[in-house]
């Protein structure tokens, strides 16, 4: 923030914190204050992308910033504290992924002060000889700038900086060079600086007699209650004035003209430069026409296909479309080809910058997408990729992308503060793909079944094209196809459900509800998009009351099969008038390395606990129907002896499919 005002880009967006003594009264005084602005580098800050109220990212955000930024140099300081996170940790391989000829450079900084809030830190403790040789393990060309006295220290960081620019100039030119073999250049050795310097530096040297600059007491505050204690006081103005003001600002406030000519100019100033504004460099994506990916569908759940092998070939030609502009990426951990991705391969590789064999499989110089095995080096690379204008993808087993839920709302905070700011461009989505879901998880186990994120295999397709496009723009809508309940009278019950699994077995249990249980009027609702759920005053996707009484009746029992967590379900719709009819099947934490169908049934979310349900909460269905609920319960106890005998599921289950020839009708 500092630094910002000092070169103006601060007052220019904000013009009531002015150039003189009211503006700087005024700057000060909304630090960290009630109605002010947070002590972080937050979203209302110029020039800032990354936060850093969470420590562990700042490294990978600047390598999404710096690909396909080739004339870019991202200068990156690395806390010591921060510096002993994992992901952090991982992050110093970043640069096995950053090519010379088509990326920018990333600077990193390792800043050792040598303590943290209350401890030292592990880095700050070693010896330089130790941390050298660390770093040149991993690649780097390090420098050392260490010291205590301000003058020297300037003049050494500043010969360094010198050098290892001009040492990134060069890798860069021998890359970018007419003679140059991309496909065949070695991963080059990129600069690092390491500095030392006190903690507090310049801060007061001791506080109560305790020790303070070059000690952890220097965190944040060192000196405190100074309204209350006059020594206190005294001792932060002689701190202060130690700065020497009356030679930095003149009488009016104003910094002097001869310091304020040492900033850039214009967009290289470190507020203004658009690359921090992402929004303003942001271009829109070249995408196809997803009509023509389409599965056929001669009726509902006739058709088995896997979403996931489309996508693939619509994101090969994603890549196609957008190959000059380049400025799209697929991130992930090591999942492409296992989430039947592989069809993005018939038009770019991975990037990899290490050595490659004549065996590897799609690893080159150049690539679109990047994998390794870190989730949040995946995260981190495409929030730096976004927040710098560009767009992307993150596909990630569902049970392990929890690793990033942190960071996930770190970055939807960001966004959040950032719509209030007028002066910030919107940037693209950050989206998700998440595969190898809790339901599809027999073989893997328990380990890996974790749906919680909130919301790949062969699948039942119930929708045309046309009708799912529909069913999408509006979130949530009544499938006529599998209801038999007339229009404009109400049914007895309505099956909901939100997933491609609760919405398979749904179908299928109002299946043998309809066969066994003919007069029974049922009303299924698919959910897409789960604001839907939520009041239009809450979520701007929200339906009105009206309209939710309309889906789900305002007094019939509802049995809602979702994918996830069934208490999420509750928390969007308690204030909608039907929210006590409402029951909900969900993952129960109940799994183990079992059949697909098994999975289901342990957390009582198959068609025949959902059709038991029915049987429950219908008023009058109980009694009449006993023997139904009991032959429903037979079946399970078949299902599990077949299960324990053959290890699969049963025919009946494996072949399932919607008996009724009905041609589905408007999807919304």
């Amino acid at each position: 923030m500092a630094n910002t005002y000092l070169e103006g880009t601060y007052s220019e967006i904000y013009p009531s914190i002015r150039q003189d003594i009211d503006g700087l009264r005024q700057l000060f005084r909304q630090f960290s204050f009630p109605g002010g602005i947070p002590s972080h580098a937050a979203p209302e800050t110029p020039g800032s992308i990354h936060e850093g109220g969470e420590l562990g990212y700042s490294l990978v955000h600047a390598h999404g910033a710096a690909f396909d930024n080739p004339d870019l140099i991202v200068a990156c300081v690395v806390g010591d504290g921060e510096a002993e996170t994992g992901p952090l940790a991982a992050s110093w391989h970043c640069n096995k992924f950053l090519n010379p000829g088509s990326d920018g450079a990333v600077l990193p900084i390792l800043h050792l002060n040598g303590y943290k809030i209350a401890n030292p830190t592990v880095l700050g403790r070693m010896q330089d000889e130790e941390l050298v040789s660390l770093f040149h393990g991993y690649g780097y060309e390090t420098f050392v700038v260490a010291g205590s006295q301000p003058a020297a220290m300037h003049q050494r960081m500043a010969a360094v900086l010198d050098k290892v620019i001009d040492d990134i100039h060069s890798i860069q030119w021998q890359a970018r060079s007419p003679g140059a073999n991309g496909d065949r250049m070695d991963r080059p050795r990129w600069p690092l600086i390491i500095l030392r310097s006190p903690k507090g530096w310049t801060g007061p040297k001791e506080v109560d007699g305790k020790k303070v600059e070059g000690f952890w007491r220097a965190h944040q505050v060192p000196i405190d209650k100074v309204r209350e204690n006059p020594g206190h006081l005294r001792l932060l103005e002689e701190w202060m004035r130690s700065y020497r003001p009356q030679e930095l600002f003149g009488e009016t406030g104003q910094l002097s003209p001869e310091i304020a000519a040492l900033a850039p100019t214009g967009n290289r100033r470190m507020g203004a430069s658009p690359h921090a504004n992402g929004g303003l460099l942001k271009r829109e994506l070249c995408l196809p026409d997803f009509r023509t990916y389409a599965v056929d569908v001669e009726k509902p759940g006739s058709s088995q296909a896997e979403a996931t092998r489309v996508m693939g070939s619509y994101l090969r030609d994603v890549v196609h479309l957008n190959a000059e502009s380049r400025n799209f990426r697929l991130m992930g951990p090591d999942e492409t080809s296992s989430n039947r991705l592989d069809n993005v391969f018939e038009a770019t590789d991975r990037v990899w910058m290490e050595g490659i064999e004549p065996y590897d499989v799609h690893l080159a110089r150049q690539g679109r997408v990047r994998e390794v095995l870190g989730e949040h080096m995946c995260q981190g690379w495409l929030e730096g990729y976004l927040l710098t204008g560009r767009h992307g993808l993150f596909a990630c087993y569902e049970a392990f992308v929890h690793i990033v839920d942190s960071m996930f709302n770190q970055h939807a905070k960001w966004l959040k503060v950032s719509r209030k700011l007028s002066w910030r461009r919107p940037i693209a989505s950050l989206n998700y793909l998440l595969t190898s879901h809790v339901w599809r998880q027999d073989h893997n186990g328990f380990t890996h079944q974790d749906p919680g994120f909130l919301d790949v295999q062969p699948a039942p397709q119930w929708l045309t094209m046309d009708q799912a496009a529909r069913h999408c723009d509006v979130g949530i809508g009544i499938w006529d196809w599998a209801s038999n309940d007339p229009d404009g009278s109400e049914p007895d019950v309505v099956m909901a459900c939100a997933g491609d699994v609760p919405t398979l077995e749904t179908v299928a249990a109002v299946s043998l509800l309809r066969k066994h249980a003919p007069d029974l009027k049922i009303r299924v609702v698919n959910v897409v998009d789960l604001m839907t759920l939520q009041p239009k005053d809450e979520h701007p996707h929200g339906i009105s009351d009206a309209e939710f009484d309309g889906l789900f009746t305002r007094d019939r029992p509802v049995i809602f099969a979702y994918h996830g967590y069934p208490h999420l379900i509750h928390r969007l719709t308690y204030r909608r008038k039907n929210h006590d009819n409402m029951h909900v099947r969900g993952y129960n934490e109940e799994g183990t390395t079992t059949t697909p169908f098994d999975m289901v049934v342990l957390n009582r979310l198959d068609r025949f606990h959902l059709a038991m349900d029915v049987i429950e909460w219908v008023p009058g269905l109980g009694s009449k129907a006993a023997h139904l609920k009991q032959h429903f319960r037979d079946k399970l106890i078949e299902h599990r002896d077949y299960v324990g005998r053959h290890g699969e599921d049963m025919p009946e289950i494996q072949n399932w499919s919607w008996p009724y020839i009905t041609a589905g009708r408007s999807g919304d």
